[in-house]
């Protein structure tokens, strides 16, 4: 099996605060530290109650301070928000405080609406020099070279690994020219995965730090006992999802028994659009659906998103997984206390 990693997006479900799901998130970072997990990243949104993690860098430091040898990151810094001497110095940093930990993944979206991202001060055409803005960054983590005014400090020199993040064959196409890894978030998006990858491998460059492709694929997981809690679990998720379709964003709900109640037609194919990357149920049911994910996406490393309301089960669901995957830890000493 491949190399599993986690994405958080560090749910505030209803009748919690921010404070609490920062707490769990800590939690359950140290979990997948001790099952075994490669990586565990954080993303940037704005103006969501239902996500913690806006002070991205932030975050990573509060999660990387609790652990000790996973990789922590950004899945990702929405760079059109910032100025690349402010991620690099901001990365710079977390890289300086826990060396050879830290990764960076760059999107190009604004992670929130229209009008946050004005509050944001982000210009509206900010994106269209997103590839300038990653070499930009890119040559700020370089050795300073002489005659150079601005530097990153902490940052020059660090190396810190990047990553571009997409959706579309836009960032296919960047990490391929740039000679970077890339990340798919077939978690939401999967429409153009297949094509994506097929872009991205055939085009790629080699560069000094990336010879070859190296791609990671997102994909929602969600483990349980039994196939049926799994999916009762996962109705959390969906609701979320619709409630996106309504554009009515808002704390992550705890599962319900009929998800069918919750939804109209429009709304469930819509969502489940957007979910078509999931592997929900038992230890055997993710063992095979993992399986059949990376044999279809020939992918490096797997991504999961665990979305569960419950903190308890949300760290059984990725124990689970990992056994399912065939990781060494044992599940019940990576649940213990401590």
């Amino acid at each position: 099996m491949l190399p599993l990693s986690i994405l958080d997006l560090v749910p505030v479900t209803v009748g919690a605060t921010p404070a609490d799901a920062l707490r769990h998130s800590l939690v359950l970072a140290q979990t997948a530290e001790r099952l075994g997990y490669t990586r565990y990243w954080v993303a940037e949104h704005h103006n969501m109650t239902g996500i913690a993690s806006a002070a991205t860098s932030v975050v990573i430091g509060y999660l990387a301070g609790g652990t000790t040898t996973m990789r922590v990151g950004a899945g990702g810094v929405m760079l059109p928000n910032h100025s690349p001497l402010v991620i690099a110095e901001q990365f710079g940093t977390l890289e300086s405080l826990y060396p050879g930990r830290i990764d960076l993944g760059l999107g190009r979206a604004p992670g929130t609406d229209q009008h946050t991202a004005l509050a944001l001060r982000r210009d509206p055409h900010a994106a269209d020099t997103f590839v300038q803005d990653v070499q930009e960054l890119q040559a700020l983590f370089e050795p300073v070279q002489e005659g150079q005014t601005i530097r990153a400090v902490p940052g020059a020199g660090l190396r810190v690994p990047l990553w571009i993040l997409g959706s579309s064959l836009f960032g296919a196409q960047l990490a391929a020219a740039l000679g970077l890894p890339y990340a798919f978030a077939s978690h939401f998006a999967p429409a153009a995965l297949h094509q994506a990858l097929q872009v991205y491998r055939s085009t790629f460059k080699p560069s000094a730090r990336q010879p070859k492709p190296h791609a990671m694929v997102g994909l929602n997981v969600i483990a349980a006992e039994t196939d049926e809690e799994a999916r009762r679990l996962f109705t959390s998720q969906q609701q979320a999802f619709t409630n996106m379709v309504r554009n009515r964003r808002g704390l992550f709900p705890p599962p319900i028994d009929d998800i069918d109640s919750y939804w109209t037609p429009a709304e469930k194919h819509h969502a489940a659009g957007m979910l078509a990357c999931s592997v929900i149920g038992s230890v055997d049911t993710v063992r095979s659906g993992l399986q059949r994910f990376a044999d279809e996406t020939q992918a490096d490393e797997l991504m999961i998103v665990s979305a569960v309301f419950d903190p308890a089960l949300r760290r059984r669901s990725i124990a689970l997984i990992a056994e399912a995957a065939g990781m060494q830890a044992v599940a019940d000493r990576a649940l213990s206390p401590g």
